[in-house]
Order: C-alpha cells, then structure tokens, then sequence
C-alpha cells in the first residue's frame, strides 16, 4: 500500500470508530434520559396519588366527624329539649366549618403538589436539552445560528479541522 492508501484506511477506520463511539454515547444518554423522565413522571403520579388519598381521608374523617356530631345533638335534642336543640345546632354548624376547613386545605396542599411537579418537569426537559446541544456540538451539528445559544460554552472543533487539513499537504 502506499503512504496515501494507509493514510485514507486509517483516516476511515477512525471516522468508523468515532461513528460508533458516538451512536454507544448517543444510545446511552437517550437510555439515562428516559429514565430520569420515567422516574419523574413515576414521582409525579405517586405524589398526586398520596395528595388524592390525604384529600379523601380528610374527607372521610370530617364527614364521620360531622354525622356523629349531629347524631349526639340529635339524641342531646331529644332529651333535654328546646334549650339543647339549640346548643345541638351550633355543634352542627362547627362541625359543618370544620369539614369546609378541612376540605380546603385539601386542596390547597393538592394545587401545591401540582405546581412541585411541574416544575420538576420542566428541569428533566431543561437537562435533555442540555445533553443533546452537547452531544450535537461534540458531532459538529451544533454550528448553525440556532444552536449557538445553547452551546457557546463548549470548545470549538475548528482547531482539530485545521490540524487536519495541515496533515493532508
């Protein structure tokens, strides 16, 4: 073979190298990407899961507390009369606040839940972007216009060109 033939095989065999080295690097990103995002969204689902459960129980626990309030006035009404009815309605009329309190509290700690998880979201989305303008700059795809936002801090490929072409005269 002569100097030029073994230039070009080597030249080629490392391109095929790099071409796997970077589809290995690729498939594994992808691979840590989908499971950060599979992880997140199994967060999220567990997160409003146990804010629905904590919502239901509180609301349960008011209801009981309220029927057995009213169950007590009702019999305390029966047995003392007049005067007791009206001290029966004010239980009811508490416990009734009560269960409204509850209730709303519920679903503020549910509105809070619901923000948390958005905003773990948009960091999972923030970071795959991160990675894939790394990966696209470490290819060389990451020159045009559009990309130079997210890439301006990685080293330029432009000297490794260079020293190239240097090598071919």
């Amino acid at each position: 073979m002569t100097s030029h033939q073994e230039q070009s095989y080597k030249a080629g065999e490392t391109r095929g190298k790099a071409q796997e080295k970077t589809g290995q690097a690729m498939g594994m990103m992808g691979e840590k990407t989908q499971a950060a995002k599979d992880k997140s969204q199994e967060t999220a689902q567990t997160a409003q899961q146990k804010a629905h459960e904590t919502a239901q129980s509180a609301k349960d626990k008011t209801s009981q507390a309220a029927q057995t309030t009213q169950q007590r006035a009702q019999e305390s009404k029966d047995k003392t009369g007049s005067h007791m009815s009206e001290t029966g309605e004010a239980i009811k009329n508490k416990a009734h606040d009560a269960a409204e309190y509850t209730k709303e509290t519920a679903e503020v700690g549910k509105e809070k839940t619901s923000g948390i998880l958005g905003q773990t979201g948009e960091q999972v989305k923030q970071m795959a972007m991160g990675a894939t303008d790394a990966v696209k700059h470490t290819l060389g795809l990451g020159t045009d216009e559009g990309n130079k936002e997210h890439v301006s801090s990685a080293p330029s490929t432009t000297t490794a060109t260079t020293t190239h072409e240097t090598q071919r005269k």
